[in-house]
Protein backbone atom coordinates (compact mmCIF):
# COMPACT_ATOMS: atom_id res chain seq x y z
CA UNK A 1 0.00 0.00 0.00
CA UNK A 2 1.78 3.06 -1.27
CA UNK A 3 2.01 5.98 1.66
CA UNK A 4 -0.82 8.92 1.27
CA UNK A 5 0.48 12.02 -0.31
CA UNK A 6 1.11 15.71 1.09
CA UNK A 7 -2.71 16.77 -0.52
CA UNK A 8 -4.08 13.63 1.20
CA UNK A 9 -2.67 14.24 4.77
CA UNK A 10 -3.31 17.87 4.39
CA UNK A 11 -6.88 17.42 3.36
CA UNK A 12 -7.22 14.51 6.55
CA UNK A 13 -5.86 17.37 8.25
CA UNK A 14 -8.08 20.44 7.52
CA UNK A 15 -11.40 18.53 7.65
CA UNK A 16 -10.63 16.58 10.77
CA UNK A 17 -13.64 16.33 13.47
CA UNK A 18 -13.50 15.46 17.25
CA UNK A 19 -10.05 15.89 19.35
CA UNK A 20 -8.25 16.17 16.23
CA UNK A 21 -9.86 18.85 14.53
CA UNK A 22 -7.48 22.05 13.62
CA UNK A 23 -8.40 25.50 14.49
CA UNK A 24 -9.12 26.76 10.99
CA UNK A 25 -13.15 27.39 10.91
CA UNK A 26 -13.55 28.48 7.62
CA UNK A 27 -13.78 26.12 4.80
CA UNK A 28 -12.78 29.09 2.66
CA UNK A 29 -9.96 29.48 4.57
CA UNK A 30 -8.93 25.57 4.25
CA UNK A 31 -9.01 25.53 0.82
CA UNK A 32 -6.98 28.39 0.22
CA UNK A 33 -4.48 26.47 3.05
CA UNK A 34 -4.24 23.41 0.67
CA UNK A 35 -3.64 25.36 -2.21
CA UNK A 36 -0.93 27.34 -0.86
CA UNK A 37 0.83 24.60 0.92
CA UNK A 38 0.59 22.20 -2.17
CA UNK A 39 2.74 25.60 -4.13
CA UNK A 40 5.05 25.61 -1.46
CA UNK A 41 5.42 21.79 -1.41
CA UNK A 42 5.88 21.33 -4.94
CA UNK A 43 8.51 24.41 -4.84
CA UNK A 44 10.59 23.11 -1.48
CA UNK A 45 9.83 19.89 -1.91
CA UNK A 46 12.16 19.25 1.24
CA UNK A 47 9.32 20.16 3.47
CA UNK A 48 6.68 18.12 5.03
CA UNK A 49 3.13 19.12 6.46
CA UNK A 50 1.92 17.92 9.92
CA UNK A 51 0.15 19.19 12.67
CA UNK A 52 0.85 20.00 16.31
CA UNK A 53 -0.07 22.33 19.34
CA UNK A 54 0.85 25.65 19.58
CA UNK A 55 1.52 27.64 22.81
CA UNK A 56 0.43 31.39 21.81
CA UNK A 57 1.43 34.89 23.94
CA UNK A 58 -0.94 34.30 26.31
CA UNK A 59 -1.32 30.89 27.04
CA UNK A 60 -3.55 29.16 25.18
CA UNK A 61 -2.93 26.14 23.23
CA UNK A 62 -4.29 26.02 19.51
CA UNK A 63 -3.97 23.15 16.90
CA UNK A 64 -2.33 24.32 13.49
CA UNK A 65 -0.98 22.79 10.57
CA UNK A 66 2.89 23.02 10.18
CA UNK A 67 5.55 22.82 7.52
CA UNK A 68 8.92 21.73 8.40
CA UNK A 69 12.04 21.06 6.55
CA UNK A 70 15.35 22.64 5.67
CA UNK A 71 16.26 25.41 2.87
CA UNK A 72 19.56 25.76 1.05
CA UNK A 73 20.58 28.94 0.61
CA UNK A 74 24.01 28.32 -1.20
CA UNK A 75 24.64 25.68 -4.26
CA UNK A 76 27.65 24.19 -2.36
CA UNK A 77 26.02 22.62 0.87
CA UNK A 78 29.87 21.88 2.26
CA UNK A 79 30.31 25.04 3.00
CA UNK A 80 27.29 26.48 3.57
CA UNK A 81 24.97 24.76 6.15
CA UNK A 82 20.85 24.36 5.21
CA UNK A 83 18.60 25.90 7.40
CA UNK A 84 16.02 23.92 9.31
CA UNK A 85 12.90 25.43 9.66
CA UNK A 86 9.46 25.01 11.14
CA UNK A 87 6.42 27.08 9.97
CA UNK A 88 3.58 27.24 11.76
CA UNK A 89 0.15 28.45 9.83
CA UNK A 90 -1.71 30.68 12.36
CA UNK A 91 -5.55 30.15 12.99
CA UNK A 92 -6.52 33.22 11.18
CA UNK A 93 -4.37 32.69 7.95
CA UNK A 94 -3.97 34.18 5.44
CA UNK A 95 -4.55 37.47 7.09
CA UNK A 96 -2.38 37.25 9.54
CA UNK A 97 1.22 36.51 8.80
CA UNK A 98 2.64 32.57 9.66
CA UNK A 99 5.41 31.97 12.36
CA UNK A 100 8.14 31.16 11.27
CA UNK A 101 11.04 29.63 13.45
CA UNK A 102 14.71 28.55 12.70
CA UNK A 103 15.22 25.11 14.98
CA UNK A 104 18.06 25.65 17.51
CA UNK A 105 21.07 23.10 16.86
CA UNK A 106 23.83 23.58 19.91
CA UNK A 107 26.49 22.59 17.52
CA UNK A 108 25.49 25.17 14.86
CA UNK A 109 24.34 28.30 17.30
CA UNK A 110 22.56 31.11 15.42
CA UNK A 111 25.04 34.48 16.01
CA UNK A 112 24.37 36.93 18.11
CA UNK A 113 22.53 40.32 16.85
CA UNK A 114 21.30 38.86 13.62
CA UNK A 115 18.57 41.28 12.00
CA UNK A 116 16.03 38.63 11.30
CA UNK A 117 16.52 36.26 13.55
CA UNK A 118 16.34 35.71 17.65
CA UNK A 119 19.56 33.71 18.86
CA UNK A 120 17.42 32.59 21.81
CA UNK A 121 13.95 31.25 20.33
CA UNK A 122 14.68 31.25 17.01
CA UNK A 123 11.75 33.27 15.71
CA UNK A 124 12.12 35.26 12.67
CA UNK A 125 11.07 38.69 11.92
CA UNK A 126 11.67 39.37 7.91
CA UNK A 127 10.40 42.88 6.53
CA UNK A 128 8.20 40.47 4.14
CA UNK A 129 6.59 38.85 7.38
CA UNK A 130 6.42 42.41 9.39
CA UNK A 131 4.47 43.48 6.10
CA UNK A 132 2.61 40.28 5.49
CA UNK A 133 -0.20 41.20 3.47
CA UNK A 134 -3.00 38.97 1.60
CA UNK A 135 -3.19 38.35 -1.23
CA UNK A 136 0.59 39.71 -2.72
CA UNK A 137 2.20 37.35 0.31
CA UNK A 138 1.91 33.35 0.48
CA UNK A 139 4.23 30.78 1.85
CA UNK A 140 6.30 30.41 -1.41
CA UNK A 141 7.19 33.80 -1.90
CA UNK A 142 7.78 33.48 2.24
CA UNK A 143 10.60 30.71 1.71
CA UNK A 144 11.64 32.79 -2.07
CA UNK A 145 12.46 35.63 0.34
CA UNK A 146 14.56 33.72 3.76
CA UNK A 147 16.47 31.88 0.67
CA UNK A 148 17.62 35.25 -0.73
CA UNK A 149 17.96 36.82 3.29
CA UNK A 150 19.94 33.34 4.53
CA UNK A 151 21.79 34.01 1.52
CA UNK A 152 23.20 37.55 2.42
CA UNK A 153 23.34 37.02 6.16
CA UNK A 154 23.05 33.28 7.69
CA UNK A 155 21.66 33.01 10.90
CA UNK A 156 23.87 30.73 12.06
CA UNK A 157 27.91 30.86 13.14
CA UNK A 158 30.15 29.10 10.67
CA UNK A 159 33.16 29.31 9.16
CA UNK A 160 32.99 29.29 5.34
CA UNK A 161 35.41 28.54 2.73
CA UNK A 162 37.13 31.41 1.76
CA UNK A 163 36.77 31.10 -1.67
CA UNK A 164 33.13 30.68 -1.33
CA UNK A 165 33.21 33.83 0.49
CA UNK A 166 35.00 35.84 -1.73
CA UNK A 167 33.05 35.03 -4.73
CA UNK A 168 29.70 35.30 -2.49
CA UNK A 169 30.89 39.08 -1.72
CA UNK A 170 31.69 39.71 -4.60
CA UNK A 171 28.58 38.38 -6.53
CA UNK A 172 26.36 40.94 -3.98
CA UNK A 173 28.60 43.73 -4.06
CA UNK A 174 28.21 43.84 -8.26
CA UNK A 175 24.10 44.11 -8.09
CA UNK A 176 23.35 47.18 -9.38
CA UNK A 177 20.69 49.06 -7.82
CA UNK A 178 18.30 48.88 -10.55
CA UNK A 179 18.16 45.42 -10.77
CA UNK A 180 17.24 45.23 -7.10
CA UNK A 181 13.46 44.75 -6.21
CA UNK A 182 11.80 47.17 -3.66
CA UNK A 183 11.34 43.89 -1.09
CA UNK A 184 15.16 42.99 -1.89
CA UNK A 185 15.91 47.06 -1.32
CA UNK A 186 13.89 46.58 2.01
CA UNK A 187 15.14 43.62 3.48
CA UNK A 188 19.08 44.95 2.73
CA UNK A 189 17.93 48.26 4.14
CA UNK A 190 16.90 46.39 7.50
CA UNK A 191 19.68 44.49 7.42
CA UNK A 192 22.00 47.52 7.74
CA UNK A 193 20.24 49.31 10.26
CA UNK A 194 20.35 46.45 12.45
CA UNK A 195 23.97 46.09 12.15
CA UNK A 196 24.32 49.84 12.46
CA UNK A 197 21.68 49.73 15.44
CA UNK A 198 24.23 46.95 17.19
CA UNK A 199 27.11 48.78 16.60
CA UNK A 200 25.72 52.18 17.98
CA UNK A 201 24.43 50.56 21.30
CA UNK A 202 27.50 49.10 21.64
CA UNK A 203 29.20 52.36 21.19
CA UNK A 204 26.62 54.13 23.54
CA UNK A 205 26.56 51.10 26.07
CA UNK A 206 30.48 51.80 26.33
CA UNK A 207 29.95 55.60 26.82
CA UNK A 208 27.41 55.18 29.56
CA UNK A 209 29.80 53.32 31.40
CA UNK A 210 32.60 55.83 31.25
CA UNK A 211 30.05 58.39 31.91
CA UNK A 212 29.04 56.12 35.21
CA UNK A 213 32.46 56.44 36.19
CA UNK A 214 32.88 59.73 35.85
CA UNK A 215 29.56 60.52 37.38
CA UNK A 216 31.03 58.34 40.66
CA UNK A 217 34.42 60.14 40.31
CA UNK A 218 32.18 63.66 40.07
CA UNK A 219 30.59 62.44 43.17
CA UNK A 220 33.64 61.76 45.05
CA UNK A 221 34.89 65.21 44.52
CA UNK A 222 31.80 66.73 45.52
CA UNK A 223 31.67 65.03 48.38
CA UNK A 224 35.33 65.78 48.73
CA UNK A 225 34.20 69.88 47.88
CA UNK A 226 31.63 70.00 50.36
CA UNK A 227 33.95 68.50 53.22
CA UNK A 228 36.55 71.42 52.52
CA UNK A 229 33.69 73.63 52.17
CA UNK A 230 32.36 72.82 55.55
CA UNK A 231 35.43 72.75 57.18
CA UNK A 232 36.45 76.58 55.82
CA UNK A 233 33.01 77.90 57.21
CA UNK A 234 33.84 76.15 60.58
CA UNK A 235 37.30 78.01 60.24
CA UNK A 236 35.67 81.51 59.20
CA UNK A 237 33.13 80.89 62.07
CA UNK A 238 36.35 80.43 64.58
CA UNK A 239 37.79 83.18 63.07
CA UNK A 240 35.46 85.78 63.69
CA UNK A 241 34.84 84.67 67.05
CA UNK A 242 38.34 85.01 67.13
CA UNK A 243 37.94 88.80 66.09
CA UNK A 244 35.24 89.38 68.14
CA UNK A 245 36.88 88.60 71.19
CA UNK A 246 40.38 90.75 70.08
CA UNK A 247 37.65 93.81 69.44
CA UNK A 248 36.53 92.89 73.26
CA UNK A 249 39.74 93.16 74.58
CA UNK A 250 40.34 96.05 72.42
CA UNK A 251 37.23 97.71 73.78
CA UNK A 252 38.41 97.02 77.36
CA UNK A 253 41.89 98.34 76.86
CA UNK A 254 40.72 101.30 75.04
CA UNK A 255 38.59 101.97 78.36
CA UNK A 256 40.86 101.42 80.63
CA UNK A 257 43.60 103.89 78.91
CA UNK A 258 40.39 106.38 79.23
CA UNK A 259 40.48 105.72 82.83
CA UNK A 260 43.91 105.85 83.52
CA UNK A 261 46.50 108.22 81.99
CA UNK A 262 47.44 106.24 78.77
CA UNK A 263 49.64 109.22 77.83
CA UNK A 264 53.18 107.58 79.09
CA UNK A 265 52.12 104.20 77.33
CA UNK A 266 50.80 106.15 73.81
CA UNK A 267 54.63 107.77 74.35
CA UNK A 268 56.06 104.47 73.32
CA UNK A 269 55.41 104.85 70.39
CA UNK A 270 57.21 107.89 69.71
CA UNK A 271 60.30 107.10 71.45
CA UNK A 272 59.89 109.69 73.78
CA UNK A 273 59.77 107.53 77.02
CA UNK A 274 61.45 104.46 78.21
CA UNK A 275 59.38 101.26 79.00
CA UNK A 276 59.91 101.07 82.49
CA UNK A 277 58.49 105.18 82.22
CA UNK A 278 55.40 103.69 80.54
CA UNK A 279 54.43 101.73 83.98
CA UNK A 280 53.86 103.64 87.64
CA UNK A 281 56.75 102.01 90.07
CA UNK A 282 57.77 103.54 93.30
CA UNK A 283 60.89 102.84 95.32
CA UNK A 284 60.76 100.06 96.91
CA UNK A 285 59.66 98.32 94.03
CA UNK A 286 62.22 99.81 92.06
CA UNK A 287 64.72 98.49 94.55
CA UNK A 288 62.93 94.96 94.77
CA UNK A 289 63.37 95.11 90.41
CA UNK A 290 67.04 96.28 90.56
CA UNK A 291 68.07 93.54 93.47
CA UNK A 292 66.92 90.74 91.67
CA UNK A 293 68.34 91.50 88.11
CA UNK A 294 71.91 92.23 89.72
CA UNK A 295 71.08 88.52 91.14
CA UNK A 296 70.32 87.20 87.77
CA UNK A 297 72.73 88.69 86.11
CA UNK A 298 75.84 87.24 88.52
CA UNK A 299 74.36 84.12 88.39
CA UNK A 300 74.22 84.34 83.89
CA UNK A 301 77.75 85.19 84.84
CA UNK A 302 79.06 82.13 87.38
CA UNK A 303 77.06 79.99 84.47
CA UNK A 304 79.57 81.22 82.21
CA UNK A 305 82.63 81.22 84.06
CA UNK A 306 81.55 77.62 84.76
CA UNK A 307 81.62 76.81 81.19
CA UNK A 308 85.27 79.07 80.81
CA UNK A 309 86.56 76.37 83.16
CA UNK A 310 85.01 73.11 81.29
CA UNK A 311 86.90 74.10 77.89
CA UNK A 312 89.87 75.23 79.74
CA UNK A 313 89.76 79.11 78.67
CA UNK A 314 90.13 80.23 82.38
CA UNK A 315 92.66 78.95 84.75
CA UNK A 316 91.42 77.32 88.07
CA UNK A 317 92.68 80.06 90.29
CA UNK A 318 91.68 83.19 88.51
CA UNK A 319 88.45 81.47 88.62
CA UNK A 320 88.42 81.20 92.31
CA UNK A 321 88.92 84.24 92.39
CA UNK A 322 86.15 85.50 90.52
CA UNK A 323 83.82 83.40 92.04
CA UNK A 324 84.51 84.56 95.58
CA UNK A 325 83.97 88.05 94.55
CA UNK A 326 81.03 87.59 93.14
CA UNK A 327 79.40 85.22 95.01
CA UNK A 328 80.18 88.04 98.01
CA UNK A 329 78.30 90.38 96.07
CA UNK A 330 75.25 88.16 95.06
CA UNK A 331 74.87 87.66 98.90
CA UNK A 332 74.64 91.28 99.68
CA UNK A 333 72.00 91.09 96.66
CA UNK A 334 69.95 88.39 98.22
CA UNK A 335 70.78 90.08 101.82
CA UNK A 336 68.76 93.22 100.40
CA UNK A 337 66.00 91.38 98.46
CA UNK A 338 64.84 89.35 101.66
CA UNK A 339 64.84 92.95 103.47
CA UNK A 340 63.01 94.57 100.91
CA UNK A 341 60.37 91.77 100.88
CA UNK A 342 60.19 91.71 104.33
CA UNK A 343 59.47 95.21 104.46
CA UNK A 344 56.75 94.71 102.08
CA UNK A 345 54.93 92.29 104.11
CA UNK A 346 54.72 94.60 107.02
CA UNK A 347 53.12 97.23 104.55
CA UNK A 348 50.58 95.25 103.35
CA UNK A 349 46.94 95.51 105.13
CA UNK A 350 45.47 92.23 107.08
CA UNK A 351 42.59 90.95 105.54
CA UNK A 352 39.59 91.11 107.15
CA UNK A 353 38.56 87.44 108.66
Amino acid sequence: MAPPSPKEIIEAALFAAGPYALSYSDSKQKWLILRHLLSLLQEFPGFEPSTGWYMQNDGTEVNLLRATGFIHVSDDSSSTPPVPLVIWLHENYPQRAPLVFVSIDPETPIHRHHPFVDNTSGEASSPYLITWKHPSCDLTGLLRNLVHLFSIDHPFSYTPTPAITTTTKKTKSLAHPSLVSHKEALDRLVGMLHYDMVALQASTCDEIENLSLLQEELKRRDSFTTAMIDEMDEERKRLKERADDWADEKDRLVNWLRVNDGRAIMGLDAGDVGVEDAFEMDEMSRARLETSAADLAIEDVLYKLDKALELEALSFDSYIKLVRSLAREQFFHKHKEMELNESTNHLQPLSRP
